[in-house]
């Protein structure tokens, strides 16, 4: 099993869905977790669960699509425990809507947090993982709607791409000090997955199953599939994984359209 012991790791997004399962699995394997969201109460759960099983981790409220937020949490983050060892870029929204649709709306709201929140943090806690001596992990949720076109999630999909790019430019432009790593989730149980259900006809159950039957694992991802992989990536033992994606999607990639 990987460890992260006595590293201290930032999860943004952390306190739903996959990052705040990554937030309590990180903890569970040694690591001071900083959950970072625009969730207070969430976050304040978070980190008191994290507490009641032994673990050490803070809530440190952080919108990262403003540059100041992420420089206070950094700045936060570095007086509490010293150092960071880790980042994992999770946080990420989504919208609807044709790019005949689009306006600066979409574009604040999506790339604003996808893209530019991405590029904020990692602006800000490279040069701080860089002081150590053994560097740092860049870790960010990317998305199979990085290479599959979702209909009507234009801008969402262009999002998902960029980071990849990322998640590669970071990794040459840092080299022996920072590597850069990412996980492209398929179909996970999330609730923002079950957000994507709002105006089905249906019970959102019902669609569960029917996605999960079209997935060669016969089964929907779960939170806890990605923090799994995501402290595999984070740890030591994935030293010489760098500059690439890891995709999680049950094996949905390689089905026919038909």
């Amino acid at each position: 099993m990987s460890t992260l012991k006595d590293k201290v790791i930032i999860v943004t997004g952390g306190t739903s869905g996959m990052g705040a399962a990554s937030s309590l699995h990180f903890a569970e394997l040694g690591a001071s977790v900083v959950a970072a969201s625009i969730q207070r109460a969430e976050g304040v759960a978070l980190a008191e669960k994290i507490k009641q099983s032994g673990g050490t981790g803070k809530f440190i409220y952080a919108d990262v699509s403003d540059e100041e937020s992420v420089k206070r949490m950094i700045a936060e983050t570095v007086e509490i425990y010293g150092r960071i060892d880790g980042v994992y870029c999770n946080a990420g929204v989504w919208d609807k809507g044709l790019v005949t649709d689009f306006d600066d709306r979409i574009w604040n709201k999506v790339m604003g947090v996808n893209v530019k929140g991405a590029l904020w943090l990692a602006k800000h806690s490279i040069p701080v993982m860089e002081k150590n001596e053994r560097g740092g992990v860049f870790l960010t949720t990317t998305s199979v709607a990085a290479q599959i076109a979702f209909p009507a999630h234009a801008v969402y999909c262009a999002s998902k791409a960029a980071l990849e790019a990322l998640v590669r430019s970071l990794a040459v432009d840092h080299p022996g000090k920072i590597r850069s790593v990412g996980i492209s989730p398929g179909t996970i149980e999330t609730p923002m997955l079950a957000a994507t259900c709002d105006g089905w006809d249906r019970p959102v159950e019902e669609l569960y199953e029917e996605v999960a039957k079209k997935i060669p694992a016969q089964r929907l991802g779960q939170p806890e599939d990605i923090a799994q992989t995501a402290a595999f990536l984070m740890s030591d033992a994935a030293s010489y994984i760098n500059g690439t994606i890891i995709v999680l999607d049950g094996g949905t990639g390689p089905l026919p359209p038909w």
